[in-house]
């Protein structure tokens, strides 16, 4: 059942009008068993003045584009009734005409494009409507029986449409239907969705609520739930046991996925995805079709189940049941489109966007990590729908031509035409060692201004996950992750690439950049202080570069590694034997990497910076105090000290660095491999030659 959000001391303190109706469509939109992501609309009729002093009725309107649940004043459109009223005696009207004739109803241009669906709202001769997508009801109008189903519930207060596009035709059939019947309090939209009103806001929402639960409340009485989907094939594997096994198959999904472009991923196990993929009749189930059109565009018209039996020692089997069955997948979806395309369509991506694995879960595709949660979130809403439609008759979809007419809807196109364009960084992952310091969340923050999800790796968990928390709340949810990790650790460097692939699906840039620095001259470097370097500069960089030449290697779509060297990679620091030798093993390191990466795709190249003495932790430890002692100044003076010996008389900031690095990470050095960069400002002692 779904419970009611409205809360009545709030909307009092509402002011009435446009404000109570972003009130309204937001806890619509909150509760997704409610409403689709990104679907339904509402809307509200009222007087408003227009730009000469008249009053005016104006119908706001959900606009194109916009999500219930996060939806502002601004999302709304408003348009003037006196010109949408004449339209109900016309006898059709095309999308494009439709959409063209809306845009001079609106009483202003900065207001967003017109839904498709605004005229079901115009048609209907209420101040309040709601058309939203219920589990409940959605369940009921996928049943082979719905119809006769409905009446039992509604008796004669519901009018039931077939499926019909939405458009012109479809708001007509609507409000006929309602004006034909006296004792409506709702419309049921075959294999679509439910609409109702109200004569104000609270009683619109009050009714929308009330209609769900009455549906609801029928089908959760005819529910077996020993019989859900057939009753139970497979059960779930325990959580640690299903989770170790998607992060091991992610990366062979991801490349599997991944053709002309490179798409993220997400893994879903909650408790309603492992029922459906454990049941007797989902495979076939899955295949029925979508369970509402607006679907489509985010799931494709069926999923991808593999047929593969749950067993934690069959790691490698799952992983070529995954290939085949995305390789198969692929194939059908270019037969599906060669069979219903009309002229000038143009393929999307031919894979899968949701895959379902018995006893493990759900695996989802896109081209974000969030457009990936979008469809898993909608895929939750299907399996939803399937058993609801199930527990009453038989589930039922569109037709394979009418599935692929909506996937490739004009005005879906469009909308797709509006998005912004994709950054350089766009559907990559970087794994950055050392995220919480100067040149690691400098670095974080500047792949990810232009497209890239990253991963913020350190011992300074707390750090990295400040670093994290800034990028999200700036560019969006889990854009950026923090996991704790010491480089010298092999099962913590290990583990920390299962998290990353678990969480987008691999890795495609990664930044070794962790480290730490000592002073000493030669004939007091102890034991300890060399192996501490070795360790963390060398094995710690090793081990880094290993596991993601790995995970790079399996997804077989190339990769990005950069190296944070310093000057001292090419040049014998003073007091710094264990330092230097250490970094100058990093460089070679990289060019060995590349030399052996060239064939899988893999790049790696090194930039040399020197002195990046803002936002260190390595500077802020006793390096500083060392360092100015080998060269006899005091640790104030060291900034200037190092402007001044640099050629070009200036300091060097993460942010130098971090621009170096996208530079080798970019499209822009494509052909560049094995390479060091310096980045010092121009040290002759240290010019490579």
């Amino acid at each position: 059942m779904v419970p009611t959000l409205w809360d009545k001391s709030k909307a009092s303190e509402l002011k009435a009008g446009v404000e109570e109706l972003v009130y309204r469509s937001n806890i619509i939109g909150t509760d997704r068993r409610v409403c689709n992501w990104g679907g339904g609309n509402t809307s509200m009729k009222t007087i408003v003045k227009d730009f000469r002093g008249r009053d005016v009725e104006v119908m706001y309107v959900k606009g194109s584009g916009s999500d219930l649940a996060t939806m502002k004043a601004g999302n709304f459109t408003g348009l003037r009734m006196e010109d949408i009223r004449p339209l109900f005696e016309r006898e059709d009207m095309s999308d494009e005409e439709m959409v063209a004739y809306l845009a001079h109803c609106m009483i202003d241009n900065k207001h967003p494009r017109a839904s498709i669906e605004t005229l079901l709202h115009g048609f209907l001769p209420f101040k309040h409507v709601d058309h939203t997508h219920p589990d409940a009801i959605i369940s009921l109008c996928c049943a082979d029986n719905g119809k006769e189903i409905a009446r039992e519930i509604f008796g004669n207060r519901f009018v039931w449409v077939p499926y019909v596009r939405p458009g012109f035709k479809l708001s007509k059939m609507i409000a006929e239907g309602v004006l034909a019947n006296p004792q409506a309090e709702l419309v049921l939209m075959e294999k679509h969705g439910l609409v109702t009103w109200g004569e104000t806001s609270g009683e619109c929402y009050a009714k929308t609520i009330a209609i769900i639960n009455e549906a609801a409340s029928y089908i959760e009485a005819r529910e077996n739930q020993d019989k859900v989907f057939g009753g139970v094939k497979y059960e779930a594997l325990p959580a640690e046991v299903r989770r170790s096994i998607a992060a091991q198959v992610m990366p062979t999904v991801r490349g599997a996925v991944s053709d002309e472009k490179k798409m993220m991923l997400s893994f879903d196990d909650e408790d309603d995805v492992l029922q459906f993929v454990g049941g007797q009749d989902s495979a076939e189930l899955s295949q029925v079709g979508a369970a509402c059109p607006d679907h489509l565009v985010h799931t494709k018209m069926v999923p991808l189940f593999i047929n593969w039996t749950p067993n934690a020692d069959d790691v490698e089997g799952l992983k070529v049941k995954l290939k085949e069955g995305i390789a198969a997948y692929k194939e059908q979806y270019q037969e599906y489109f060669a069979r219903n395309h009309n002229d000038g369509d143009v393929m999307f991506e031919a894979a899968p966007r949701v895959i379902l694995i018995p006893g493990v879960g759900m695996i989802n595709t896109g081209k974000s990590w969030v457009m990936a949660k979008v469809s898993g979130a909608l895929y939750h809403r299907a399996i939803a729908v399937m058993k609801g439609s199930t527990a009453l008759g038989r589930f039922v979809s569109l037709s394979e031509n009418e599935s692929y007419n909506v996937e490739y809807w004009p005005l879906e196109l469009y909308k797709l035409t509006l998005a912004p364009a994709e950054a350089e960084f766009s559907r990559k992952v970087a794994f950055i060692t050392g995220g919480a310091g100067g040149i690691g969340s400098e670095t974080a923050r500047r792949l990810v201004s232009e497209g890239a999800h990253v991963v913020l790796a350190d011992l300074n968990l707390e750090g990295s996950q400040k670093v994290a928390e800034e990028i999200n709340e700036k560019y969006g949810e889990n854009r950026a992750i923090a996991v704790k990790m010491d480089v010298t650790s092999e099962e913590a460097v290990q583990a920390a690439f299962a998290e990353t692939a678990l969480t987008y699906g691999g890795v495609d840039i990664i930044v070794n950049n962790a480290g730490l620095a000592t002073s000493s001259p030669f004939d007091e470097t102890s034991l300890k202080e060399w192996n501490l370097n070795m360790n963390v500069l060398g094995t710690g960089y090793f081990l880094v570069a290993r596991e993601a030449f790995k995970q790079m290697k399996v997804q077989g779509i190339g990769g990005n590694m950069v190296f944070v060297g310093s000057k001292n990679s090419v040049y014998a620091g003073k007091n710094a034997s264990a330092y230097s030798a250490a970094k100058a093993m990093e460089a070679h390191l990289a060019r060995c990497i590349a030399a052996e990466g060239g064939e899988f795709g893999i790049r790696v190249n090194t930039i040399l910076p020197d002195a990046i003495l803002q936002g260190s932790a390595i500077w802020n430890s006793g390096w500083r105090n060392e360092r100015a002692a080998a060269y006899g100044i005091e640790p104030d003076q060291l900034e200037e000290y190092y402007r001044k010996r640099t050629t070009l008389l200036v300091n060097i900031y993460p942010k130098d660095i971090a621009e170096g690095i996208a530079f080798f990470a970019s499209s822009k050095s494509e052909k560049t491999t094995g390479c060091m960069l310096t980045i010092d400002g121009g040290v002759p002692a240290a010019f490579t030659r």
